[in-house]
């Protein structure tokens, strides 16, 4: 496996260390906005260059590759622009996630749409604005045939399957288990000839989807999904006698290394595999789709907390933060599946060195499990300081779990350069308290009090 342990690892390090302290001195990170998100744009586009590279030098000749974003590991307008412009498309779950990457820039041809709940009025636009759908069963399927009647879609159409091989260390992230609710289960009895049939009746249908699962799904797994489905388009186009199925979306699917700075593993090491696995796979005969999300941004991303109070309890120490569950909720749900590293800067934004004592990063949510860090040898850390929880650029920024009716922080992106010059761009507004009031039915205040002065039980 490939270990990216110097040059664009180091050099993020560097630039994300640079952007803390700036972000210290200029306010961004302050008593007034004691929390904020901090994404290396560099480091962004490092990773797409990455990811065109690994799969373009895959094909003897021009590569029929399609890159989409999976826009829920980051529905932010401006980090879907930046990706737009840099050669994404965008592949998205939801009509929320549809209209964000709309707005960013993505025409309907580079859009891929795969919630496992469309209703007809979804699948009517996409199916009408040449949308790349993937239909996730066969009540689905049916739903597609009444809406096309005799007419056919203005884009690809897929069928996602499921091909069963088994989960990786974290249950919720493998998608291709015996009873995931993802895609049609292929090894269920009569189930691959059904997806078969389905093919053989509708000229329309043009792609298969697989998706065997993200982090915790180690690569080998990952490419066993993609030759199950490989395998079962070979059939499905020797039955029909013709080139049926052109396009394998075969989903995402690089885990993240939130152990360390290095990059491991790469998406060369995933091509790698998957030549190793499915080498027909590059022959150039299918268009390729990836929908890659959290491999693309996890690394670039930090989220940054004033400390608010120390304390210490049955011996040991607590820092308390402005980060918990609510932007973390997964690190505080489930602390052994996504563990963070976690840096100690002091009041000006510079890291803390010496002795270490074992300490807990605690949030500001009313909840014992309220933890980003647990038991971790930190330096010495004091009210004022700064914890910084890395490898934060997917879902933690856009995934905000509002808890405590804590508001949304604001998230900036930057460039800094090697003579430590810092550029900074909103990305998003930190939310106020009126918003948070706002969302909690402001408008309505009255609306109960109203509807029991107008009980019929009053009247009686």
């Amino acid at each position: 496996m490939t270990q990216v342990s110097s040059g664009r690892s180091t050099e993020r390090a560097e630039r994300r260390a640079a952007a803390l302290a700036e972000a210290v001195r200029r306010g961004i990170l302050g008593p007034e906005q004691p929390l904020v998100g901090l994404l290396d744009i560099d480091d962004v586009l490092h990773a797409v260059d990455a990811l065109h590279r690994a799969f373009r030098t895959a094909f003897d000749g021009p590569a029929p590759v399609r890159h989409a974003f999976a826009a829920k590991a980051c529905g932010l307008v401006p980090v879907l622009r930046l990706l737009a412009e840099a050669g994404m498309d965008c592949e998205v779950a939801s009509p929320g996630e549809l209209q964000q990457a709309l707005a960013a820039g993505f025409t309907h041809d580079r859009l891929v749409f795969d919630s496992p709940a469309k209703t007809v009025e979804e699948l009517e636009y996409a199916l009408g604005h040449g949308i790349a759908v993937n239909i996730d069963n066969f009540q689905e399927l049916a739903r597609v045939d009444g809406l096309l009647g005799e007419g056919r879609p203005a884009g690809p159409v897929g069928i996602r399957v499921n091909p069963q091989v088994g989960s990786g260390a974290i249950g919720a992230m493998s998608t291709a288990t015996d009873t995931s609710k993802f895609g049609v289960a292929l090894r269920d009895p009569g189930a691959e000839d059904a997806v078969v049939e389905a093919f053989l009746h509708r000229t329309w249908l043009n792609r298969l989807h697989v998706h065997v699962g993200s982090q915790g799904v180690p690569l080998p797994l990952v490419a066993e999904g993609i030759r199950v489905a490989h395998g079962l388009a070979e059939r499905i186009n020797t039955e029909a006698g013709r080139q049926q199925v052109t396009g394998l979306d075969i989903g995402g699917g690089l885990p993240v290394n939130f152990d360390d700075e290095d990059d491991r593993p790469t998406y060369d090491d995933l091509v790698a595999e998957l030549r190793s696995a499915v080498p027909d796979l590059f022959g150039g005969r299918y268009t390729l789709v990836t929908e890659f999300g959290r491999s693309l941004l996890a690394k670039s991303g930090t989220i940054a907390s004033l400390v608010e109070y120390t304390k210490s309890a049955g011996g040991r120490r607590i820092a308390v933060t402005h980060a918990g569950a609510q932007v973390a909720t997964r690190t505080a749900f489930a602390p052994e599946a996504w563990p963070l590293r976690v840096g100690v800067l002091d009041a000006k934004g510079h890291p803390k060195a010496g002795p270490t004592e074992v300490t807990d990063v605690a949030g500001p949510c009313c909840f014992a499990g309220d933890l980003t860090a647990q038991a971790r040898p930190l330096p010495p850390i004091e009210p004022g300081d700064v914890v910084a929880l890395y490898d934060t650029g997917a879902y933690y920024f856009s995934s905000h779990f509002s808890y405590n009716s804590l508001p949304r922080p604001a998230v900036y992106g930057y460039r800094a350069t090697a003579d430590g010059d810092v550029r900074f761009a909103l990305v998003r507004e930190a939310q106020s308290i009126r918003g948070v009031v706002e969302e909690s039915g402001l408008e309505q205040a009255g609306a109960l009090v109203e509807l029991r002065l107008d009980s019929p039980a009053d009247d009686a």
